[in-house]
């Protein structure tokens, strides 16, 4: 007998899964960074990364965005290509990812690792932070052609 027989059976090897949470989604955010090539790896490790379920409402606000599913990431701080060497440091410089809109992306998607999809984010978000042009973040992320 199935489990299609018997509804009430629970599918066999699906009892220990559950919903990718923030710890794996930060584990994955640090791996992009690491994987990153050189010169931007060790540039990129003083970037903090945040990992939330959805973006604060201020910045969605901000952004003039209503729906939370609509934005996947986002970089918060002085790209470097406008930081000069007199400037005080107000905050880190952060890259936020939020876990909700990624998860629904992925779903919707079907056809990408969600690996892959949380490093496209991470370089999307640090391509701000660098002042990367489309060709650059290419050469990093070939997802971007």
């Amino acid at each position: 007998m199935t489990t299609a027989d018997n509804p009430d059976e629970d599918a066999p090897g699906w009892d220990g899964f559950t919903a990718p949470d923030l710890a794996l989604f930060e584990q994955l955010a640090h791996d992009a960074v690491v994987n990153l090539p050189q010169p931007w790896r060790d540039a990129a490790t003083r970037v903090a990364l945040r990992i939330t379920d959805f973006p604060p409402d201020e910045v969605l606000e901000a952004m003039g965005l209503e729906d939370p599913y609509e934005l996947t990431g986002l970089y918060e701080g002085t790209p470097l290509t406008e930081k000069s060497v007199m400037d005080q440091p107000q905050h880190p410089d952060v890259v936020w990812l939020f876990r909700r809109p990624i998860l629904e992306e992925w779903i919707d998607r079907g056809d990408v690792g969600l690996g892959d999809l949380v490093s496209h984010v991470v370089v999307h978000e640090l391509a701000h932070h660098f002042g990367w042009s489309d060709d650059d973040i290419a050469a990093i992320d070939p997802w971007w052609e």
